[in-house]
């Protein structure tokens, strides 16, 4: 298993970047973790609270945008990883703004990329670059099938698009400067700590205050979820034992209409509050579909199964309980 000094985590306070950020701290105390993280509005430093005076952690205040600071951060910390999760991810606000999304998630990403290679050399040997990648870069399936590793792309939003785009650079690296990459596509990710623009926190908020819970369209479309510390867990894996120029899916298995997954929410929040079961079924409200919404993600993971020996183990159950206590208590 390879062993790294010095780890760069890109977006580590976000949502899955706290897990990561967590996980690599206590996993590895004597490797150095730096959280860059430009701390828009999705970002939230007290997830991290508990490795502020960890030895072996440093936060930086950056944007992937400004590639001088990134070139001035690889000279400081001689970083020979990069776990890339920095990203505009919101599919709402992509529609809104895709401008915003190109550029963080293609230039902020090409920004990195230039940064490693200038500091690494062609065809580095002993370095990795790990990029953060979502299923939503295939497209939208039907009632049947999986994304794999081999599913074309067929981006739907500007989202996905910039996401996709971001790959493709990647990738790009890897063929023409040998950059050492691995890629990752995962799922829908819920758990402690998720800004509450996302499905399950805003429906959890809006139970918790009576306030209406809105579906789109009928709620039809599926997503299939995985919780936010088995993605860490594969992250963690990917970085130190994944191939180089190699992509793995992660999914967890666990497929749900949205109108189930709002139902479920319903059902174990009301309960925990001691109100009357399905007294919150009343705040569903209908609305106007999002704009090419896709209808179905879905993932086959058996490659890093058999590759690597990674599989979800949270229960969605267990991981649902704790991601609802979460925001409870917060």
């Amino acid at each position: 298993m390879k062993q790294f000094r010095s780890i760069l985590i890109t977006g580590g306070a976000g949502f899955i970047g706290s897990h990561v950020v967590r996980r690599m701290v206590n996993h590895y105390p004597k490797t150095q973790i730096v959280n860059l993280d430009a701390l828009t509005y999705a970002a939230n430093l007290t997830l991290l609270s508990d490795c502020d005076h960890a030895p072996n952690y440093q936060f930086v205040k950056e944007d992937i945008n400004h590639f001088e600071a990134l070139k001035g951060l690889f000279t400081q910390y001689d970083f020979d990883a990069v776990i890339h999760l920095a990203a505009e991810s919101h599919v709402d606000n992509s529609i809104k703004n895709p401008f915003a999304f190109a550029q963080t998630n293609i230039q902020g990403t090409l920004n990195l990329l230039e940064a490693a290679r200038q500091h690494w050399g062609n065809h580095a040997k002993d370095q990795r670059f790990y990029h953060i990648s979502t299923d939503e870069v295939f497209g939208s399936l039907g009632s049947k099938g999986y994304f794999t590793e081999a599913t074309p792309y067929d981006p739907r939003s500007p989202y996905s698009a910039s996401k996709a785009s971001s790959d493709h650079l990647v990738r790009a690296y890897y063929h023409t400067y040998g950059l050492p990459v691995v890629l990752s596509n995962c799922s829908n990710n819920f758990g402690p700590g998720q800004h509450s623009e996302k499905l399950i926190p805003l429906m959890i908020k809006n139970i918790v205050a009576e306030k209406s819970l809105p579906v789109y369209g009928k709620g039809a479309n599926i997503r299939d979820w995985l919780y936010v510390e088995d993605h860490a867990a594969a992250i963690d894996l990917i970085l130190h034992q994944g191939k180089a120029g190699q992509t793995y899916a992660l999914g967890g298995d666990n497929e749900l209409k949205n109108i189930d997954l709002v139902n479920e929410l319903i059902h174990r929040v009301d309960q925990k509050l001691n109100r009357p079961q399905g007294s919150s079924l009343q705040l569903i409200e209908f609305v106007t579909d999002r704009l090419g919404h896709d209808f179905r993600y879905a993932i086959d993971a058996s490659k890093i199964k058999k590759e690597l020996g990674w599989k979800a183990t949270t229960s969605f159950d267990s991981g649902m309980n704790k991601t609802i206590d979460f925001y409870l208590n917060n």
